[in-house]
């Protein structure tokens, strides 16, 4: 599997850019999966359900089905967050996994960036930053520079830098 994030600062666009770059991927015939981290805590389920008991109650995993989908919770209980490739090695092989968050991570990532946010340009300070998605002109790079709206263009990069074979 291929892997390539969209990486910047709280508020910057990456989910955004992420749902706009789905459909152009998929229709490309690509299968693509995504990796998203939240900073903060989170949960999927919620209390009175029969999977949140079976969590409160000490399971470990709960799997949950349908006819239409499946969805794995699995309970740290103090143990150490899994790294990106353990999780990577969970999921079924796709084409390309487009990794949202893990910014500092060392994966090649494209930079979503707004200038209303105030927070510095991760891409000078980070050699894996291949590219960057901006809502405003920046001064010179010495990588691409796309603007958030240019969804095909940003496509476009994504495949041809991950070598992503067409379908």
């Amino acid at each position: 599997m291929k892997v390539f994030g969209l990486a910047g600062w709280s508020g910057g666009g990456k989910t955004t850019l992420a749902c706009r770059l789905l459909p152009e991927l998929v229709g490309r015939g690509f299968r693509v999966s995504t990796v998203k981290r939240a900073h903060h805590g989170f949960d999927v389920d919620r209390p009175g359900k029969d999977s949140y008991e079976h969590r409160a109650a000490g399971a470990t995993e709960v799997m949950v089905t349908s006819a239409a989908r499946w969805a794995l919770m699995h309970e740290l209980r103090s143990a150490p967050e899994a790294s990106l490739e353990e999780l990577l090695s969970r999921m079924t092989p796709v084409d390309l996994v487009l990794v949202e968050g893990f910014k500092h991570y060392p994966i090649d990532k494209m930079e979503v960036f707004r200038k209303e946010n105030g927070k510095p340009l991760l891409a000078p300070d980070d050699p894996r930053v291949v590219a960057v998605a901006s809502d405003v002109a920046l001064p010179r790079l010495p990588i691409p520079v796309f603007g958030l709206d240019d969804v095909v263009g940003i496509a476009d990069f994504i495949v041809a830098h991950c070598a992503l074979a067409a379908r």
